[in-house]
């Protein structure tokens, strides 16, 4: 695969070669960062942050990768403050931010908008959450993190909770496992469920499947939580009826594997308790710093820098 240049819109345009590239290039990253050997791999370096959305984890972490990198960030932070306010299309905003910088992530809630702004950059696009479709970039991190933990991600039972149908980080990691030898569930409110072209992929690949209503994640390796998204909701009545759907708590992950650990892309809100953050188990805010390497990782790639 030819990195430099290149858009990094979907997890479905990776191979498996090419995910265990980055996640074995994310542990050399990683590795370098702890003995401070980073900060000129992309000195003097501009990224431009473009996020149409509300952002913590992404758009500090893109940041923090740059400024470890030697690079510089900008952007903004929500686009009340960006010419989308007067009427700009996404369009002529990435025109500009690629004459401005060398690499442009993009978070924004319409589906398609980061392969849209791909085709109108001269420099590489990085997704980072376009709608309720991808988010290419957790994935690899989630994966990295589940690598870290056992070591291997083929022979896995990974068990993914909540909000299935609107969740974009769902969608990616699920487009991801495809490519391993994984037993998947799948637990949703029935109006919540995987979309069934996710599921169709996952059986297509021989992989087994299951889906329920009921929170039993017993026998599981990795227990991947997320939150009921108001925002993707388009009939407020039908998110009432469903945010409280599940709650982790000290209660049921009584009887799980001593070695099981709880992943969730955050931000949390009632779906996982804190008394969850004192046990074994919690996985979710290493998970977050563990974007740090990935994206130094992704950034250094598609710029081209070698190290």
């Amino acid at each position: 695969m030819k990195w430099s240049k290149k858009h990094i819109i979907s997890i479905k345009d990776f191979s498996r070669d090419e995910i265990d590239y980055v996640l074995k290039k994310s542990s050399e990253m990683e590795d370098r960062l702890s003995h401070e050997k980073t900060g000129s791999l992309m000195k003097n370096k501009i990224l431009s942050n473009l996020f149409f959305e509300p952002s913590t984890r992404t758009r500090m972490s893109f940041e923090a990768a740059m400024k470890k990198l030697g690079g510089f960030t900008i952007g903004f932070d929500y686009p009340e403050v960006s010419s989308e306010a007067k009427g700009e299309t996404v369009a002529d905003t990435v025109r500009i931010a690629s004459g401005y910088s060398d690499v442009i992530v993009i978070r924004h809630p319409m589906e398609g908008s980061a392969r849209l702004a791909s085709e109108n950059s001269s420099v590489p696009v990085i997704n980072g959450g376009d709608g309720a479709n991808q988010h290419p970039t957790q994935t690899l991190l989630d994966l990295y993190t589940i690598k870290k933990e056992f070591k291997k991600i083929d022979g896995l039972r990974i068990c993914v909770v909540g909000d299935l149908k609107y969740g974009r980080t769902v969608h990616s990691l699920t487009n991801a496992l495809e490519n391993y030898d994984v037993e998947m569930c799948f637990i949703s409110p029935m109006e919540l469920r995987m979309p069934r072209d996710s599921i169709k992929g996952l059986e297509d690949r021989g992989i087994k499947v299951k889906e329920s209503s009921k929170l039993n994640i017993k026998d599981s390796d990795v227990i991947y939580c997320t939150r009921i998204q108001k925002e993707r909701f388009p009939d407020p009545q039908e998110y009432e009826r469903v945010k409280d759907a599940y709650v982790i708590d000290n209660s049921s992950i009584e009887g799980i594997e001593d070695k099981a650990i709880i992943m969730h892309p955050l931000p949390r809100v009632t779906e996982i308790n804190p008394e969850i953050d004192r046990t074994r188990h919690a996985r979710y805010f290493e998970q977050a710093k563990n974007g740090i390497p990935v994206r130094m990782t992704l950034l250094s790639l598609v710029s081209g820098v070698d190290f």
